[in-house]
């Protein structure tokens, strides 16, 4: 029994398609970089050391025992820009609650002091490199999509992720305190 063409196309076509689906899954999962661990929910993140746009140290564990919010924002990213006066807004009326929130800039210190200067945020700002321990990467944003957020419980588990902006009544719903 010989095999004709219409055999060999069908062959080259599943051949092919497996082969573009392989691609496609390593192109939106990337290995992360040597060195960096991506978190998952459940887990506890490695207490990582950012940099305040002035260069001074801010360890994650100066917020431990707290509820802490980490929106990843940068300054060229414009869902970013239009989620930032949302929770600028929330962040003083979950202060006192044990709920901190901190926007961490996936962006050059200057790009972020520039920006911080002429738009305000009742928050604190931090620098995180996105494929450095500290970035998104290394708190499950296999993606690389801004904005992307993480919920720390106040026992220092990862609790949610989410790529992209809150609702009003969903960043309430995240940062209500744990009772």
């Amino acid at each position: 029994m010989t095999r004709g063409p219409a055999f060999w196309i069908v062959v080259l076509a599943v051949v092919a398609a497996a082969a573009g689906f392989w691609t496609e899954h390593r192109r939106l999962n990337p290995s992360p970089p040597e060195g960096v661990t991506v978190a998952v929910e459940g887990d506890i993140p490695r207490d990582v050391v950012f940099l305040t746009p002035d260069g001074k140290a801010r360890p994650l564990s100066d917020w431990r025992g707290q509820k802490v919010l980490i929106n990843f924002w940068a300054t060229w990213c414009a869902p970013c820009r239009r989620e930032m006066p949302l929770l600028s807004e929330a962040y003083p009326r979950y202060r006192g609650q044990n709920v901190a929130v901190i926007g961490a800039a996936e962006d050059t210190a200057d790009a972020v002091r520039g920006y911080i200067a002429e738009r305000p945020v009742s928050y604190p700002v931090v620098i995180a490199g996105s494929d450095s321990p500290g970035g998104s990467l290394s708190f499950g944003n296999t993606r690389r999509v801004l904005p992307y957020s993480v919920l720390i419980g106040e026992d220092g588990r990862i609790l949610r992720r989410k790529i992209g902006t809150f609702s009003p009544a969903e960043l309430d719903e995240w940062l209500a305190p744990e009772h």
